[in-house]
């Protein structure tokens, strides 16, 4: 992807933008140090993560390469080395995970070690760091079901509340199998992520082209069964996020796989979510929901999209991109306007996200994953970065 051609007053307000989120990053990175902030932030404010008896700000839970990945782009768009050194440093961390068995049976292990071990290897060409992200691709294969043709997404594997179970947002975890299967030659990476996504294709967006978040099959036979909800409003509402993981993980999966057809789907997906925003750009937590309804927006749902947007856009010709980078530009305006996070009031990026409304969690508070994806976005528009996936 190349530099958007962006007019003066964009030009101005992303650049004042990046350079704000990068000074907020460089703020909490000084508070932090090498510890790991909490997936969301009360008050505004992240605090040191805490897991059992572990020191506070340990490497933990499911959005610690949220924080590593920013590092890493901060250092590729500053130069600065605090921000090398620091998600150097994490590495470590994401191998002890390993060899420790840390809240890793889960799928997210695209999201913790693509922007921490992946980054780090493509970046700085670090081979100790290419080999543990070798292992999270071999952990995150135990998960996958042959017989249903998935990644089971959450929970022990005999669980029968869990087993079978997909969700959409493992279309962000696929290309740690992706870049496995190039990186060693392993055929069964690949092959395993295009169930996935052949399913996903499937079964997991609606005729409508909205989403549902999660489906369930019969692991044994591999019959479709029902589709669900975790974190939306409801099973047959559109959770905002959701969404937003689909259009972003349908377009980049396409660059691995582009014989499915998920360029369609990721359009589809990508033309719903436009359809059900409100004026200001920024989505409320669930597409059931519009202006008037006192509901809460979920900046992360934006920032994510923004970036699915200009990456659907880059695998498009430029008459068919424009309608999504214009989309995609108009999110980005809504966030940096309204969602803004400045110090000393706040030491994240982007304010007002949603991690779960249904489990009263995170509500109105920043993120991990709506810091960095407002981050990538930025970098996107203002220096054609196409992120760590």
């Amino acid at each position: 992807m190349t530099t958007l051609q962006l007019d003066a007053t964009d030009r101005d307000l992303f650049r004042g933008a990046l350079d704000q989120a990068l000074a907020q990053l460089e703020g909490t990175l000084a508070e932090f140090g090498q510890r790991f902030p909490d997936d969301t932030a009360p008050d505004d404010r992240y605090r040191p993560r805490r897991w059992l008896d572990y020191p506070d700000g340990a490497n933990s839970g499911w959005t610690t390469g949220f924080w590593t990945g920013m590092l890493w782009l901060a250092h590729e768009l500053t130069g600065r080395s605090a921000f090398r050194t620091v998600a150097h440093a994490h590495l470590a961390g994401f191998e002890a995970r390993l060899e420790k068995r840390i809240q890793i049976d889960h799928h997210d292990l695209g999201f913790l070690y693509m922007p921490s071990c992946v980054a780090a290897w493509r970046i700085r060409g670090d081979a100790h760091a290419r080999t543990v992200a070798l292992g999270a691709a071999d952990y995150l294969m135990r998960r996958y079901l042959p017989r249903a043709g998935i990644i089971q997404a959450w929970g022990d594997l005999d669980d029968p509340a869990q087993r079978g179970r997909m969700i959409i947002d493992c279309l962000m975890n696929l290309p740690l199998l992706h870049w496995a299967a190039a990186a060693n030659g392993a055929a069964r990476y690949r092959d395993a992520a295009m169930t996935h996504l052949e399913r996903s294709r499937d079964f997991l967006v609606r005729p409508d082209d909205s989403s549902f978040h999660t489906y369930h099959f019969d692991p044994e036979t591999g019959a479709p069964l029902y589709g669900s909800t975790a974190q939306g409003l409801a099973d047959d509402s559109c959770w905002a996020r959701g969404q937003a993981w689909g259009m972003y993980g349908f377009a980049l999966n396409h660059g691995y796989a582009p014989g499915l057809g998920l360029l369609d789907v990721a359009m589809r997906q990508a033309d719903y979510f436009i359809a059900h925003l409100p004026p200001n750009g920024i989505a409320y937590w669930d597409l059931a929901f519009g202006p008037g309804s006192g509901e809460p927006w979920d900046s992360s749902a934006s920032a994510i999209a923004a970036c699915g947007l200009l990456e659907l856009a880059g695998h498009l010709d430029d008459e068919t991109g424009r309608r999504y980078r214009d989309a995609a530009l108009h999110m980005l305006r809504g966030l940096v306007t309204h969602c803004a996070a400045r110090a000393p009031a706040s030491n994240a990026l982007l304010l007002h996200g949603v991690y779960s409304k249904p489990h009263g969690q995170g509500v109105d508070e920043p993120s991990l994953w709506g810091d960095y994806f407002y981050l990538e976005a930025l970098a996107r528009v203002l220096h054609g970065a196409t992120g760590y996936w």
